[in-house]
């Protein structure tokens, strides 16, 4: 049996390996050790150290391999943290990434438990498709979207990856939480189907007969805005209104992969088609009596954490605005403007001050793609598309087909 003093030495061993590198992990341990002994920045770093360090024995290799493969979420992640609760005793993924560490797995047990909550997958389709379970494989970790990775080889030795382009050696992210592991999942990636790993995607089941509606049938990204180390993109469409009577934006509606139908929008890749409704014309009828001559923003966000809550920078958004609102003069929103013979969904004036006052649920994390202005305002058109995505200093970052049903 390990006594406490013996239990904190080999931890903050374990820590000191993180900091033989040219970019240190993080707040160094607290003196005297106790519960806070690895600060909450190093916490990813070691538990990623220690599952490389347990990938050097080749059961334990084949094990995360086989569990890998059959896990029914999206890109085969798996949650870190109930990797690590899975099996007993000695031969429990937890025992074996601590006895190749060097802890107790107590402590171990007990940096993970304290840990934000993590999942493990391999984010890129390639080296999913290549990685066979052998010894050629990193395990890496970022907690924002575009940090430099930390990544560690299978003897620990530590190495900062390139954010923007990953290594040719597969890697095993270590990630902060993006999938809702307590909810079946609704698609099932297939290795082989298209031979490189990109998965074959089942529909989600059909939603109802149509409601009238603003919706979405087309959209076109020019970047993914995600980081390789967190794997496919999450694009979610969000209509954004006035908040009360207030010069202040709030939002109304979401789209995205965790929203049921009909408002389920799964795009995870630059090009999408389909139909998704973005919002009621119960809603938008409802909208426009509570805010006379006030209009509504389709706003695009690639979403990095929790689903459909936007989080920004505040400055970066009213930026956003203020520049997309000055170069068009603030014909930057949208209305229904159908009739007894078209429906449509054209430009509309916003109101001046939606980006100096913004409330507080912009906060940070998500990757902001932009504000959709018509495509008649901006005065550029691509084939089958209407409006177009403005981000940040006015950039196009994508296109976007809309219409009322």
């Amino acid at each position: 049996m390990w006594s406490h003093t013996s239990r904190v030495a080999a931890l903050a061993l374990a820590v000191g390996a993180l900091a033989c590198s040219d970019r240190p992990p993080g707040t160094a341990p607290a003196a005297g050790g106790g519960p806070d002994l690895v600060a909450t920045a190093t916490k990813p770093e070691l538990l990623a150290r220690s599952l490389a360090l347990a990938l050097g024995d080749p059961a334990f290799r084949a094990h995360v391999k086989s569990e890998l493969d059959r896990s029914p979420f999206r890109e085969h992640k798996l949650s870190f943290q109930r990797f690590l609760a899975a099996g007993r005793g000695d031969g429990s993924p937890l025992a074996t990434m601590a006895r190749r560490t060097g802890i107790a797995t107590a402590d171990l047990a007990r940096e993970a438990d304290s840990a934000i909550p993590l999942e493990m997958y391999l984010p890129v389709p390639e080296h999913r498709r290549i990685w066979s379970g052998d010894a050629n494989v990193l395990v890496a970790t970022a907690v924002a979207d575009h940090d430099p990775p930390v990544a560690f080889d299978l003897q620990g030795n530590r190495q900062v990856l390139d954010p923007e382009r990953p290594p040719a050696t597969p890697v095993i992210a270590v990630v902060p939480v993006e999938t809702e592991f307590s909810t079946t999942p609704g698609a099932i990636e297939c290795l082989g189907c298209d031979g490189g790993g990109g998965g074959y995607y089942p529909p989600p089941p059909p939603a109802p007969p149509a409601a009238p509606g603003l919706y979405l049938t087309k959209a076109h990204f020019v970047d993914d805005f995600e980081g390789w180390l967190k794997g496919g993109p999450e694009f979610e469409v969000h209509i954004l209104g006035q908040k009360g009577q207030t010069d202040s934006l709030t939002d109304y509606q979401c789209a995205g992969e965790k929203q049921p139908a009909p408002y389920y929008f799964d795009q995870d890749a630059l090009d999408w088609s389909g139909s998704v409704m973005l919002f009621s014309k119960t809603q938008l009828d409802a909208y426009n009596v509570a805010h006379p001559g006030q209009n509504v923003r389709v706003f695009v966000v690639e979403d990095d954490d929790t689903a459909c809550q936007i989080k920004a920078d505040r400055d970066n958004l009213g930026n956003l605005f203020k520049v997309v609102d000055g170069a068009y003069k603030a014909i930057t929103a949208g209305n229904d403007s159908s009739n007894a013979f078209v429906k449509r969904f054209k430009q509309a004036n916003a109101f001046q001050k939606l980006w100096s006052a913004l409330v507080s649920f912009f906060n940070t994390n998500d990757e902001l793609v932009g504000t959709a202005v018509a495509s008649e305002v901006v005065g550029v058109s691509y084939p089958g598309y209407n409006w177009i995505v403005k981000g940040e200093n006015n950039a196009t970052n994508g296109w976007l087909s809309l219409s009322m049903k």
